[in-house]
């Protein structure tokens, strides 16, 4: 599970919010109030208050303030000689009472012009000793939550017994950061978030560029991993003192966040859910693995686990596909719950219905793709495979097989089918493999990949096939021109340019799914409404799915246009019309030829001709599967040989572009690029070649004594 859903887990369910600000944040240079920041966290906060939240606000800043108060006066009270004379350390104390003050006089004033209202309370760390001060504590609170006011907590250091300059880290809480928390658990909060002056927390010091921020804290795992630099320049914890006080908070069940108070944005982005700063969470060892692997740890273990894979004999290699197709059916319960709560999620956040109809995984989809993993098993060995046999010279024979590619980097959409094929896929062929699923399917991939990595025997090992979960790692994915030997982004034009431009590794790029039906003049009425009816509803949202219904003009006169209409209409279908289409049948005309419904929609036009047909095709369409429907076998020729796309069907619905209906057993996707592999490509897109030479000897010498005889000889069955 990403860090995204981590912070949905509890952000769904949070009312009341401790937010603490540190002194860094409060303050700016020369211990002068940073305005801007300080009134864009009060926008904030007094939004959270007007849409019910209940805000417990706890802030430093005021012994940087008082500071720099009191060493203006200090300036102006002294003569040239006093300036001269060595300047002695200002009380803390003192300049915690002048500065709290200044602090809350500010809050009010902004807060007010927000018709806010707010309240001052200083507590003491003996004070919580009293049971009865904590009872008239979470009394008072809740009195002000209930009139909507936002209180605001300091420690008050002016009287605060501890020595100066607040080395003393005894007590319930020593500074504000550990008061946040006791103040989470003791007026039972449901969030905690603590502002800093950077982003979260780093495994080094943040100005280290070899740093890199921890979206999840794993106290089993980072505890003794980071790296702390400096104390914060104003205040007198920092990132040491943060990370005590939430992991206190967290491990009691608050959920704590450290994020940067320098973006006006980042508390609402917690609250909704994203991937901000670092997260605290009693049950973070369960969504994170307590080790972790980089981008190229992953793709250099792939490559390992793949040559382990090579290593088996064929019979083995076909165990591990029948063993995973037995796992999916074993754990189907579970594959199921997990893709109801995706299902769930993407109905609630308002997703589009063709999104959501690609993420469910329907009755018998288990069966079905377990099925599609025994029928890849039951296939010919591809690795290895001897596709040509010359002798070059005698007793030197030459041999070119089929060998697997290597690691394999598959970006895919919302399917978490996808996943089950492509996995298989990369074992049959013998790859490595790394996967990135749409976020929308994240908890379907988790689990998938879970079943079929727990399926891999230990000689092979589960990383084989890892699970990139965040879109962060895939910049740093791309890079690895030495470990990663393909791309395949299954989805939109727009991801495979970004990913074709941003990489130096070869790309197999799927485009839309743009196909197109064209019902000839001399079509059979009852064949064309079959197949225009399944092109279009069989899957609506697959992108082998009919999106543009082209119509020769003469059966417009005949009343077969009409009954193609009625067959979609009657069904559902949403028709969009071109210039002439929707003129005839008085239909909303279509914004676009160039678009992808994915949905019960397609677009309807009139051509003059099979050449209209085609051209139409060319200009429009994303060269994935175009099919006719004809009786004039001439013209159907003409059209499967002029019809420039990776797959054109004759009397045939454009739902069976599919590499399991092909005979590939599955498909990684559809290519509708022109090397390497074309339509739904399989085992066999997922191989190259290599050479391998048996000789008795021989030497070139500079082709000195050798007789090439470069004949070819028969494969044997």
């Amino acid at each position: 599970m990403e860090e995204l859903d981590r912070s949905r887990a509890f952000a769904r369910d949070v009312k009341r919010i401790v937010v603490k600000v540190g002194t860094a944040v409060v303050t700016g240079k020369g211990g002068r109030l940073a305005l801007g920041r300080l009134g864009a966290l009060c926008e904030q906060l007094a939004e959270l208050n007007s849409d019910g939240f209940e805000v417990i606000l706890v802030s430093s800043g005021a012994v940087g303030l008082g500071r720099q108060r009191l060493r203006y006066r200090q300036l102006v009270n002294s003569s040239f000689a006093d300036l001269q004379k060595p300047q002695t350390e200002l009380d803390g104390k003192a300049c915690a009472g002048v500065g709290q003050s200044s602090l809350m006089a500010y809050y009010e004033t902004m807060f007010d012009q927000l018709d806010v209202t707010a309240a001052q309370l200083l507590v003491n760390d003996s004070s919580f000793r009293d049971k009865d001060f904590r009872k008239q504590l979470n009394e008072t609170v809740k009195s002000m939550l209930d009139l909507r006011v936002i209180p605001i907590f300091n420690e008050n250091d002016a009287i605060s017994t501890r020595r100066a300059p607040y080395q003393d880290s005894s007590g319930i809480f020593w500074d504000n950061d550990s008061l946040a928390a006791l103040l989470a658990l003791e007026l039972k909060a449901d969030l905690l978030i603590l502002l800093s002056d950077v982003e979260g927390l780093y495994t080094g010091p943040p100005s280290d560029p070899n740093s890199k921020l921890i979206h999840t804290f794993v106290k089993e795992k980072h505890q003794d991993e980071i790296t702390f630099g400096d104390k914060s320049r104003l205040g007198r914890g920092g990132m040491t003192a943060k990370v005590k006080a939430a992991v206190n908070a967290a491990y009691a069940g608050i959920p704590v966040i450290i994020t940067s108070g320098y973006s006006a944005e980042n508390i609402d982005k917690v609250l909704r859910g994203l991937r901000v700063g670092t997260l605290f969470h009693q049950d973070a060892r369960l969504w994170a693995p307590i080790t972790d692997s980089n981008a190229r740890d992953m793709a250099v273990a792939a490559r390992e686990s793949s040559r382990k894979l090579q290593a088996l004999s064929s019979e083995d290699r076909k165990k591990i596909l029948l063993d995973i197709a037995d796992a999916l059916e074993a754990n189907e319960t579970r594959i199921k719950a997990e893709n109801e709560l995706d299902v769930a999620a993407a109905q609630e956040a308002g997703l589009e219905e063709s999104m959501v109809a690609r993420l469910v995984m329907t009755p018998g989809k288990i069966s079905s793709l377990a099925a599609s993993v025994r029928k890849l098993a039951e296939m010919e060995d591809p690795i290895g495979r001897v596709l040509k046999k010359t002798e070059v010279a005698d007793g030197l024979v030459l041999e070119k097989t089929s060998s697997p590619l290597g690691v394999l980097l598959i970006v895919f959409e919302s399917r978490p089918d996808a996943l089950v094929q492509i996995a298989s896929l990369a074992i049959r062929s013998g790859n490595g493999l790394l996967l990135k699923g749409g976020k929308e399917a994240r908890r379907s991939n988790a689990i998938l990949h879970k079943v079929i990595t727990d399926a891999i025997p230990e000689t092979v090992g589960g990383k084989l096939i890892g699970l990139v979960t965040s879109r962060e790692e895939i910049p740093d994915l791309l890079k690895l021109d030495d470990v990663i030997d393909l791309v395949i982004p299954r989805g939109s034009n727009k991801l495979v340019t970004q990913i074709k431009n941003t990489t130096k590794i070869p790309v197999l790029g799927h485009a839309d799914g743009i196909c197109h039906v064209y019902v000839d003049k001399a079509c059979d009425t009852d064949m064309a409404k079959r197949i225009v009816s399944d092109a279009k509803l069989d899957y609506p949202a697959a992108c082998n799915a009919m999106e543009t219904l082209l119509v020769h003009k003469d059966l417009e006169q005949n009343a077969v246009l009409n009954e193609l209409i009625f067959a979609l209409q009657s069904n559902g279908v949403t028709l969009y019309g071109g210039p002439r289409a929707s003129a005839i049948l008085n239909i909303p005309e279509a914004r676009s030829f160039n678009h992808e419904y994915c949905a019960k929609a397609c677009t309807v036009e009139v051509v003059e001709d099979v050449y209209g047909a085609i051209d139409h095709i060319h200009r429009h369409g994303s060269a994935h599967t175009d099919c006719i429907v004809t009786e004039d076998h001439e013209v159907a020729e003409l059209f499967l040989r002029q019809v420039d796309s990776a797959a054109v069907f004759h009397n045939a619905s454009t739902r069976f572009s599919d590499g399991f209906r092909f005979g590939l057993g599955a498909e990684v996707g559809v290519s509708t690029g022109r090397i390497h592999a074309r339509g739904p490509v399989g085992v066999e897109g997922l191989l190259t070649t290599r050479w391998i030479m048996r000789g008795k000897g021989q030497v070139v010498d500079g082709d000195n004594g050798i007789v090439y005889t470069h004949q070819d000889i028969p494969i044997q069955a």
